[in-house]
């Protein structure tokens, strides 16, 4: 008999639990493709410099459109080091419209870009994140900056 009202309270149990979960069927969409709400479509989540010159032009450009219902709003944007930094609108961006974030790279860092960005908007899911590639060749040594072929180490044998 004990067995048996051991068997009914862990029943009930289970029962009680699994009725205070809410119903994972009836939950929203995160994109707010179904409810409305603002939706960053990005062209590309990836700035890719390709291979460049040292000292070549820094300025790179991502686009985006707001493929919602409702105003966009980026709240911010930021490199993942102060050598990548990005220039967002800060107007509202409507429903249909298109944008621009302005990505500049110090490209006098010769060597490989690997780097990101992380976009902050109003969307219920409110990050995106973008990568930034490419490699800066290394800069060619200057004339003026060589040592010149004079002094006691090269005084021609004395």
């Amino acid at each position: 008999m004990k067995k048996y009202v051991l068997f009914i309270s862990a029943l009930m149990y289970v029962g009680i639990v699994w009725a205070q979960n809410p119903d994972v069927s009836t939950a929203t969409p995160a994109n707010g493709a179904e409810t409305g709400g603002p939706i960053m479509t990005l062209d590309s989540d990836v700035v890719d410099y390709g291979d460049i010159a040292f000292g070549a032009d820094p300025l790179r450009k991502i686009t985006f459109k707001n493929t919602g219902t409702e105003p966009l709003v980026i709240s911010n944007a930021k490199g993942s080091c102060g050598c990548t930094v990005p220039t967002w609108p800060r107007e509202p961006i409507l429903p249909g419209e298109a944008g621009e974030i302005e990505v500049r790279y110090d490209t006098k860092r010769p060597g490989t870009i690997n780097k990101t960005i992380k976009i902050t908007t109003n969307e219920a899911v409110n990050t995106h994140t973008v990568r930034v590639i490419g490699n800066i060749a290394a800069q060619a040594p200057q004339e003026d900056a060589l040592p010149k072929k004079e002094g006691i180490f090269n005084s021609g044998g004395k």
